[in-house]
This record gives structure tokens, sequence and C-alpha cells, in this order.
């Protein structure tokens, strides 16, 4: 069975393989990300190539058991909500103490990839160099949002 037929679920090694253009751990494949992430055409497009690993857990293990109770959209952004959420909670145990930065600041990036979505975002036609600028403003923008929303709750991160 062709791993594009439906019904064939994808192996993590198939899934970072098709994303990546190569297989897990080999040579290029952190190049290839960053690559095809940073010049991707839009903001939910990003998101299929960055990271490929974790993105495979959250597809399969978050995203789409939520899907088949929730709209689409709203399993998305709640996909990225729990994303942050696994983040803030490795940097409380690094840090020794919570810091709640990344959950705010994935529910904006989630909001993001909602919106590129509904506005058919394309910037396909674009070079490289400024489809990677949008999409690190958008991660940029996203974060500021974040910190903003983080003082205005009077909460912040030393």
């Amino acid at each position: 069975m062709n791993s594009r037929d439906k019904g064939h679920v994808l192996t993590m090694g198939e899934y970072v393989k098709r994303r990546n253009g190569v297989p897990a751990g080999a040579p290029g494949g952190l190049r290839n990300m960053l690559e095809r992430s940073l010049g991707a055409k839009s903001f939910a497009v990003f998101w299929q190539y960055w990271n490929p690993i974790f993105g495979y857990a959250l597809g399969r293990y978050v995203f789409a058991p939520l899907k088949r109770a929730l709209p689409p959209a709203v399993a998305l952004v709640i996909t990225f909500v729990v994303c942050g959420a696994v983040h803030d909670l490795v940097t409380a145990l690094v840090r020794g103490s919570p810091a709640f930065l990344f959950t705010p600041w994935f529910f904006f990036l989630g909001l993001g990839v909602v919106l590129a979505r509904l506005t058919r975002m394309d910037l396909s036609r674009l070079p490289w160099g400024i489809r990677a600028s949008v999409n690190l403003a958008y991660v940029a923008s996203c974060l500021g949002l974040a910190l903003l929303a983080l003082l205005n709750w009077g909460i912040w991160i030393p």
C-alpha cells in the first residue's frame, strides 16, 4: 500500500522522511527542515516542516483525536496550546520555576495558522528570502503578542 493511500498511517520515520526529504538523523535533515519551513508559502506549511518528530507526535496523539470531537480550527489551536504547555513544562523543570511564555506564544502561533488558512495565504511566488522574512516576522510577532499579554495579566518572566 502506498503511504499516500487513505487509511495508511505513516510511521514516524516515513513522516520525517516525507517532511525533510531524508531519514531522521541523516545528513542534511536540519538544513532541509530550516530551508523548507522558513521558505514555506504559508504559516500552515511552515509548521508542516518545522520539527517533524514533535509535529508527528502532536498530529497523531493530540490533533487527530481532538479533530474527531471539535472543529479542525479549534483542534489546531488547542494542539498549539498543548505544545506550548509542554515547552513551558520542560522550561520549568530546567529552570526550577515556572515561566508561562510558551503557552500564550503558541496560542498566537496557532491563531496565525488558522488565519493563514482562512485567507488562503500563498507566498509561493515570492523569493525564498522574502518568504523566510515573513515567516520569521510571524513567529516574532506572536512572541511579542504573548509578551504583551503576559505583561497585561501581570505575569512577567524574569
